[in-house]
């Protein structure tokens, strides 16, 4: 049987760039070499598609990220597919591990559509649902979910919109996926700051009641024409960090994912359940990473969703799976072969 060449794209012009970096370095690894082989393509911060080799340094040195830097050997996504020059290249499938900004939010997918290339992930739609929490968060309450109370600001209007907020509150772009942007605020006076800095990665910000739990992810997997859900893992942070920030997430160590949750057997058994929902709400496909909060109520919370999570070898959405009896390059595998029978 012959191998199928699979397209890791990376980069992009998202704030999220070098985690994207990080998670391509991770799915280039673990990708089954008796099945598949591989062409490394990176996308610059300013958007130019340049082909890679395969050896490209994709992973943190020194608490330093990777990047995609322009090497001058040109790649295109036109209609007629992936090119360099007036060669055509022969990709069966494209795995774009790309997170924010392009990679999550439809932009890509549609590119993908229009060249009708089979691709990791969900479509066009799913896609921008998912990267607008507000949006996310509004599907998700009329499919019957709790949802953290909040408010959607923009520049001009977030003074009006704010009088009223009980503190602590979480100020985050609407649009985004890695805690850039993102603040606890405890009081009114600290609010404009927060604000301002995630104005910088979005229009739009959504700013919502700090809920007081444990902070709960599920992985969701469709494959063989299934969609299952993961066991479920809790986030704990160290406590010399407010939240589950940028630095706590890819710099600094700081966070332990503990698997299974220390939690109830049908608490867990229905955060599953709502993940499942979670993904059937927005129209997704391939994978997701859903994010929940468990009270000392006993309240299951949903916080967002994630179309594309981070995907190294150590990130939360492969250990969840590897704690549930799939490996890392078996879940690769898993998401090339849903793509392509899509």
């Amino acid at each position: 049987m012959s191998k199928q060449t699979i397209a890791i794209i990376c980069g992009g012009p998202s704030s999220e760039h070098e985690v994207s970096c990080v998670s391509a370095g991770g799915v280039l690894k673990g990708l089954d070499p008796e099945r598949f082989d591989s062409v490394l393509i990176g996308i610059t911060k300013t958007g130019t598609w340049v082909l890679l080799p395969n050896d490209y340094p994709l992973h943190i040195q020194n608490k330093t990220m990777p990047t995609i830097e322009d090497n001058g050997q040109y790649v295109e996504l036109t209609s007629s597919g992936l090119t360099m020059g007036d060669r055509v290249l022969d990709i069966d499938c494209i795995f774009p591990v790309l997170h924010g900004e392009f990679g999550e939010d439809g932009k890509i997918q549609h590119l993908l559509d229009e060249a009708e290339m089979s691709y990791v992930g969900s479509g066009v739609d799913a896609s921008a649902q998912a990267m607008d929490k507000s949006l996310a968060k509004e599907l998700f309450s009329s499919s019957g979910m709790k949802v953290a109370d909040g408010v959607v600001v923009n520049a001009g209007d977030w003074k009006s919109k704010t009088a009223q907020l009980t503190y602590p509150v979480f100020v985050k772009p609407s649009s985004g996926g890695s805690s850039r942007g993102t603040h606890k605020v405890k009081s009114a006076e600290d609010l404009q700051t927060a604000i301002e800095d995630a104005l910088l990665y979005d229009s739009k910000v959504l700013i919502e009641t700090a809920i007081i739990g444990r902070e709960i992810e599920c992985a969701v997997l469709e494959r063989d024409g299934k969609v299952d859900a993961s066991v479920v893992g809790e986030i704990v942070v160290n406590p010399r960090f407010e939240f589950y920030d940028f630095e706590a997430k890819y710099l600094d160590d700081a966070t332990t994912v503990k698997i299974p949750a220390d939690i109830p057997d049908d608490a867990a058994n229905e955060i599953r359940r709502l993940a499942i929902a979670a993904f059937h709400a927005l129209g997704c496909s391939g994978l997701v990473r859903c994010d929940f909060f468990y009270t000392n109520q006993g309240e299951i919370i949903i916080n967002e969703i994630n179309t594309m999570p981070g995907f190294t070898g150590t990130s939360v959405y492969p250990k969840l799976w590897q704690a549930s009896g799939i490996s890392y390059t078996e879940l690769i595998s898993a998401l090339i072969d849903t793509a392509l029978s899509s």
